[in-house]
């Protein structure tokens, strides 16, 4: 008499979680290279933000030896009122810049772990 085979223990129960590993395998490599982009877009970010607050800093000490040098008081305002809108402006730049960063790292992420990057 025959015995009756268990579900999953023939061939084809071989294949199917031979394909489910390999899945789950891909998926962990392409998180992995995610995880290893993602870190070093940290790293460009850290960077861009040490840059944007040397420039800040510059500008700002350039802004106090222009009031410094002033002869009266309207001179300083006008140094101090100036530096201010010069400062709004580039503070909007940055967060621009800043965010464009991140978004494109978010979008680089997942279109990696969905793979759909075209630069593998």
């Amino acid at each position: 008499m025959a015995q009756a085979k268990k579900p999953g223990t023939g061939k084809a129960g071989t294949t199917a979680a031979s394909g489910i590993t390999d899945k789950v395998r891909e998926a962990g490599e392409k998180m992995r290279a995610s995880g290893e982009r993602i870190a070093g877009h940290g790293s460009d970010l850290g960077m861009k933000l040490l840059d944007q607050a040397e420039q800040n800093t510059r500008e700002a000490f350039e802004a106090m030896r222009r009031a410094a040098k002033a002869r009266d008081l309207s001179e300083v305002m006008h140094v101090q009122g100036e530096y201010l809108r010069e400062q709004g402006s580039r503070s909007m730049a940055q967060a621009r810049e800043v965010g464009e960063m991140i978004a494109n790292f978010g979008r680089d992420a997942i279109n990696r772990v969905t793979g759909r990057d075209e630069n593998k």
